[in-house]
Formats: structure tokens, sequence, C-alpha cells
């Protein structure tokens, strides 16, 4: 069974720092497996029904989480770093020997024959109704990517896509001849900036190698790096593809991958706070120590 979000948080901290503090996604998706022994090949392999891998969509959510409360960040394209805060987090966890943090409610719990600790029946239903509720709504964001929005204007979300992600004179150039660049821009990197193209595939299966090898074809010896963005999904062979040695690298974004940016970044989608409440009664009968 695949583990919910809050579980997953603490790991993917701890593989952060096992990593110097830094890493990037491929290598914490490989790492974080490893805290969770009872989860299976038929688990990683599962699917949401946008078709993205759900075991990678659940990590990406825990990740958006605590970058949300300033314990993860991204300080450059393509990195997860822990924060101070995130440090500190992983202190506490280590102080209380690994017990959950979130103790309100235990004696309630242990006089009502629960394991202390664990989620009552209405976190856990609530944790499901929020899974289910981003898997739903990633859905819906692609869909209307993919549907409702012209060749054209897919170019044009691209492009602000990465202006809100840092990128600097983007510039889209659609459909001319030029080989599958539709945009390009820059990366600054330190001291130096990035030439980054970038192409768009609004396809409803899987994008293969061929498109990737083509699209580097064009971008060689211009471009030190490109962005492929498709609302559908990338072939292993394609992610393979990816990265190849002595040639410019291709950034792959999926379905899920932007839908993942447009929440981070804010473009596009509103994010509403909702507030939930836990009864304190017991609180009030506790005897002072």
């Amino acid at each position: 069974m695949i583990p919910n979000q809050y579980e997953i948080e603490i790991p993917l901290l701890k593989c952060l720092e096992e990593l110097g503090g830094k890493g990037k996604p491929k290598e914490i998706y490989s790492r974080i497996g490893k805290f969770f022994p009872n989860l299976t090949e038929a688990d990683r392999a599962e699917t949401v029904s946008s078709g993205g891998n759900k075991w990678t969509n659940r990590v990406q959510w825990a990740r958006q989480a605590l970058v949300n409360r300033d314990e993860m960040t991204s300080p450059e394209y393509g990195v997860w770093e822990i924060t101070n805060k995130g440090r500190k987090r992983l202190e506490m966890e280590t102080a209380t020997g690994g017990a959950p943090t979130l103790a309100a409610g235990d004696a309630s719990a242990a006089r009502r024959g629960l394991p202390v600790g664990e989620p009552s029946g209405l976190s856990l239903n609530l944790e499901v109704v929020a899974d289910k509720y981003l898997s739903a709504f990633t859905e819906k964001v692609q869909q209307r990517l993919q549907h409702d929005l012209s060749p054209e204007e897919f170019e044009q979300f691209a492009g602000k896509l990465l202006t809100a992600y840092g990128f600097g004179d983007i510039e889209v150039t659609g459909r001319s001849g030029d080989g599958g660049i539709d945009g390009h821009g820059k990366l600054k990197v330190g001291l130096a900036s990035m030439n980054v193209a970038f192409q768009c595939k609004r396809w409803q299966g899987s994008v293969g190698r061929p498109e990737i090898d083509k699209f580097r074809g064009a971008i060689q010896g211009e471009f030190e790096q490109g962005i492929f963005f498709t609302t559908s999904t990338f072939s292993s062979q394609a992610q393979e593809a990816s990265i190849k040695k002595g040639a410019a690298p291709i950034v792959l974004l999926d379905g899920d991958a932007i839908v993942q940016l447009m929440v981070e970044k804010g473009l596009g989608v509103q994010r509403k706070p909702v507030e939930l409440y836990e009864d304190q009664i017991d609180a009030l009968f506790e005897k002072e120590g």
C-alpha cells in the first residue's frame, strides 16, 4: 500500500539530509523507497487516472506540502533542498524518538483503545478525500490544457510557466519550421546564463524517444538545455534518452509535473485555505502537573 502524504514527509527530509542537504528528484525517488519496506513493485508501478505514476505523484505532493511550510525549497531548477526549518523538524523527530509530533488527542485515543499517534477515522477520511481531490484536480487541469487551449495558447502557457519559475527573455517562436523549437529563453545559473529552448506536445499517448532525439538535434550547438512539455506522459525510453553524455540534457515535464509547477508558482491556480478543527474537550479535564 502506498503511504500517505504525511507519512512521506519525514523520510523525504531524511533523504535530503543523506544527500548533503539537496538532490535531484530522480535520485530522491530511488532512495526514499527504502523507508517503506512494505512498498511493493506493484505499488511503485500503480498509476493515477491521468496516467501518471501514483508513487512519484504522492512524493511530489509531500514535497509541495513541505515547501508550503518552508521546510523545503527549490534553490534552482530541478533541485530540491531542505531548509533550516526542515532540519529543526528532523531534530524534533529525533528528540521524540520518531513519535508523531501531532500528539493532540492521544489521551482520548488511548481511552478508546486506538493506537496512540495514529490518525483518527475522521483524519484518515480527510486524507483519503485530499488524495482523491488532488488526483481529480490534477486530471482536470491536464484536461483543460489538453482540450481547452489552442496549440498557440499552450506554447504561450509554457512560456508563462517558465517565466514564473525564473527564466528570462522568454520568446515564443511558434510553428515556424524551426525543427520543433516552440520558444527559448535564459536561465541564470550563478553568474552565468544558460540558453534554453522548449517544445510543447499536447499528445494523448506517451511521448517516445524519437521525439526527444529529434528535439535534441534541433537545439544542439545553439542551446545548453531543452525542456519538453507534454500534457500526457513520457515512455521509459524517452526518460532514459533525456540525459545523454556529451549532448544537451532534455528536461521532461509531463502532465503531473506541469500541474505541480503551476501549484508551486501560483500560475493559473488559486490556493484556498481550508480550516480544520479538532476537539480538545479531554484537555479540559486533564489534571495539572
